[in-house]
């Protein structure tokens, strides 16, 4: 049986509000990160407002349709990130959302890891047929990352997205069971 919450890299959490909370305050306030992981106009949020989204978020905990974790080094047991998985139960596919949001940790495959880590999750435990992924066209890091975990590109809605005063796409990928599976060499 493998563990499913640690990988090369990195382990997967569940944390404490209240260390969640001063992590995620920080990383909210890097405009960079804030611009690669959400196409939302960016704004600022108080701690108080944060930690009701947040509160809102963590009653949700963990369900048929929601899967959230924190991403944690395992050399020094740092927390760098976090992903999540959003099920559609029906069709057993997963939208998949991950963020390494401390800046330390970038482009050295830690947000690899976690995916990997989010990949055998979902086909292993959850026996997911599919998990899918968006990102802005300008995030050839987190590009290059998805395809090292194995996902192709599936489409591209042009010029969807505003930011800096450019116009940006958004990639739209994929990965299926089967191909993790063989890529993984897993028996199926």
């Amino acid at each position: 049986m493998k563990d499913l919450f640690r990988g090369q890299l990195v382990r997967v959490t569940s944390e404490d509000p209240d260390v969640l909370l001063k992590e995620e305050f920080r990383w909210q306030h890097d405009s960079e990160f804030v611009r690669l992981v959400d196409g939302d106009v960016l704004s600022l949020s108080s701690q108080k407002k944060l930690k009701e989204r947040m509160e809102k978020r963590i009653d949700s905990g963990f369900s048929p349709e929601r899967y959230p974790f924190s991403v944690r080094t395992l050399a020094d047991d740092k927390l760098i990130g976090f992903f999540g998985l959003y099920v559609e139960l029906i069709h057993s596919n997963a939208w998949v959302g991950i963020g390494i949001g401390d800046r330390d940790f970038w482009s050295k495959g830690y947000g690899t890891d976690a995916m990997k880590l989010c990949l055998q999750y979902a086909f292993l435990e959850l026996a997911l047929q599919r998990v899918s992924l968006g990102l802005h066209g300008y995030n050839t890091r987190a590009l290059r990352s998805y395809e090292k975990a194995g996902f192709k590109l599936e489409g591209r809605s042009r010029q969807d997205v505003l930011k800096e005063g450019k116009r940006t796409d958004t990639l739209w990928m994929g990965i299926l069971r089967d191909e993790w599976l063989q890529q993984n060499g897993e028996n199926q």
